[in-house]
């Protein structure tokens, strides 16, 4: 089985990649994004912590951690923020691992599969068998961020300035997926890389 990590800027179509994947081959696929929500769920070591760490503000009237509130409480704190990714971080790593190895046990998928836009700097490549870097042209980028989220220039133009460079992306990864254009076009690029590894499923 092939563990495979899916990164690339905002707005680069990494999410209809992934969709295209789950849909024609025997895969697992789990989102950070996803996965660093249930490890801050009531009751796990995560949550004790943050709720420690941010205090009870933090927590809705359900008892779990408010997202908002949270964005709130370490928003233009660096050294907050770094304490609450110094806890969910290792968290993601540890659930991913642990999940990694029940699939490989049980012989239920032939790929496994890891999206986030922040798997180089938070030490993944160390793990994944190999890193696809997601692509797309800058003002594509741009134009989709606008129509799907409604986020204005400057909006973007922030998010995008604290992402990786394209060089950097580049460097890092084995394999690049020109997401650029056509969706279909992307997806031959994933069956030409899957070929080797497993089948599809039509």
């Amino acid at each position: 089985m092939r563990f495979i990590g899916i990164t690339g800027g905002i707005g680069a179509g990494k999410s209809e990649v992934l969709q295209y994947i789950r849909s024609h081959y025997k895969c697992v696929v789990y989102l950070a994004d996803e996965v660093a929500h249930l490890v801050k769920a009531p009751g796990t070591k995560a949550y004790g912590q943050l709720a420690e760490l941010l205090g009870q503000e933090v927590l809705g009237a359900d008892g779990e951690i408010d997202r908002a509130a949270m964005a709130d409480r370490i928003f233009a704190n660096p050294a907050l923020l770094e304490q609450v990714n110094g806890i969910i971080h290792p968290a993601v790593r540890e659930f991913l691992l642990e999940q990694l190895a029940r699939v490989r046990e049980s012989g239920e998928a032939e790929l496994f599969f890891v999206e986030a836009a922040l798997l180089i700097e938070c030490g993944y490549l160390a793990l994944v068998d190999e890193m696809w870097y997601i692509y797309a042209d800058e003002q594509v980028r741009r134009e989709r961020l606008k129509a799907s989220r409604g986020y204005s220039e400057e909006k973007i133009s922030q998010i995008m300035s604290k992402q990786l460079t394209e060089q950097r992306f580049r460097e890092s990864c084995d394999f690049v997926i020109d997401n650029s254009g056509d969706l279909a076009e992307s997806c031959r690029q994933v069956d030409g890389r899957l070929s080797a590894f497993c089948r599809k499923n039509i």
